[in-house]
């Protein structure tokens, strides 16, 4: 499989030598510039540099990249352009980016979920790959069809990830009509989500809500639902979620063209990158999410490796009857089975080093 791998300035150099590690597995480097609007914060906002200091820094990651054969896809998958959706401005823009970029890095494909935007780059740029953002949560052939006159590519929405026969349904047609299509393998977005499009909004407005005087605040409603769900039953976090493990990426070889990884945010995206690159990971299944849920179950975890061996295939084939009504324990004995308080491995690993209960102060065992 060959991955899309989301730039993040970092402090240290660990996630940059993780992408020229792996470079012979990814396709592309998607990133943002600038301050246009995307799905995530601006490009050159860093908690501990001036936003001169982040584009410099940015420009050597990427010159670097770059130089090791590395080419590069750019962003533009704001949810919303405000009143410049459709100004001359922004058009001037956006074609002075794509210029820009290519001259300097060797820019290969934007993605955007703006249908003139994509028509823009295509005319004026007709040896760019324009690609359908995953933010537009295209999941029918249909859908595609609407829009491929102006889109070379589409990401699938998240959903569909764990539904095989429609996904292939959907590569099937790419395939004979010269299209591309890719997934994103580690989205922690709620299926279906309901807040999704206010939430992206809100992206797209980072800046300017920024400068307001709020009354309140928003971050998206997956983590306060999913520590009320899981007091009830832990398997939500199986059944109300799309990710791919890095185990399961075999299911989709040759079906998809490639899979994005969501790392422009994680904590540790170089973890993410070596998971996905070599095929499995010992850890908190959550913490490769992004967003990252690990914090909603602590202090347990979700084992990745004491999941079913089955269980990419089962939750991507299963029909998600549990939705409709049906009776299926599958992914609350799942979870259940791969849950680990953090609690006990540190009673355990204490136990394990300790002299014998020698010490009179010992009282580890009794609090066990």
């Amino acid at each position: 499989m060959k991955w899309l791998v989301g730039y993040q300035l970092m402090e240290n150099d660990a996630f940059m030598s993780e992408i020229l590690r792996c470079k012979d597995r990814i396709q592309e480097v998607y990133f943002s510039w600038g301050n246009m609007p995307n799905g995530r914060h601006a490009s050159s906002a860093h908690e501990h540099l001036t936003p001169s200091q982040a584009r410099r820094c940015m420009e050597e990651d990427l010159q670097r990249l770059s130089d090791a054969g590395l080419v590069f896809n750019l962003l533009l998958n704001g949810n919303c352009y405000g009143g410049r959706s459709l100004s001359r401005s922004l058009m001037i823009e956006v074609c002075d980016t794509v210029d820009e970029l290519s001259d300097r890095f060797g820019l290969s494909s934007v993605t955007t979920t703006s249908p003139v935007l994509a028509k823009l780059v295509k005319e004026n740029f007709p040896d760019k790959e324009v690609r359908a953002s995953v933010n537009m949560e295209i999941g029918t052939i249909a859908g595609m069809e609407y829009l491929s006159d102006v889109f070379d590519s589409f990401y699938i929405k998240r959903e569909l990830n764990r539904d095989l026969p429609a996904l292939r349904e959907l590569c099937h047609w790419c395939d004979n009509h010269g299209k591309k299509s890719y997934l994103l393998a580690n989205s922690g977005c709620l299926n279906n989500c309901s807040a999704r499009q206010f939430h992206d909004n809100l992206v797209s407005h980072e800046s300017e809500i920024v400068q307001m005087n709020n009354a309140s605040s928003f971050s998206g409603v997956c983590r306060p639902y999913l520590s009320r769900a899981a007091k009830e039953d832990k398997g939500v976090y199986l059944r109300r979620l799309n990710f791919i493990r890095p185990e399961d990426t075999g299911l989709y070889e040759g079906l998809v063209t490639a899979m994005k990884l969501a790392t422009r945010v994680n904590s540790a995206p170089a973890r993410v990158l070596r998971a996905y690159a070599e095929g499995h990971y010992t850890g908190n299944l959550l913490e490769l999410l992004e967003p990252d849920h690990a914090k909603t179950l602590y202090p347990q975890v979700l084992e990745n490796q004491r999941l079913p061996v089955g269980y990419g295939r089962w939750v991507a084939s299963c029909g998600h009857i549990c939705e409709h009504g049906g009776d299926c324990s599958y992914c609350r004995e799942a979870a259940e089975r791969a849950l680990v308080s953090l609690t006990d491995v540190a009673v355990a690993e204490s136990v394990a080093s300790c002299d014998g209960c020698t010490s009179k102060d010992c009282t580890t065992c009794h609090n066990k």
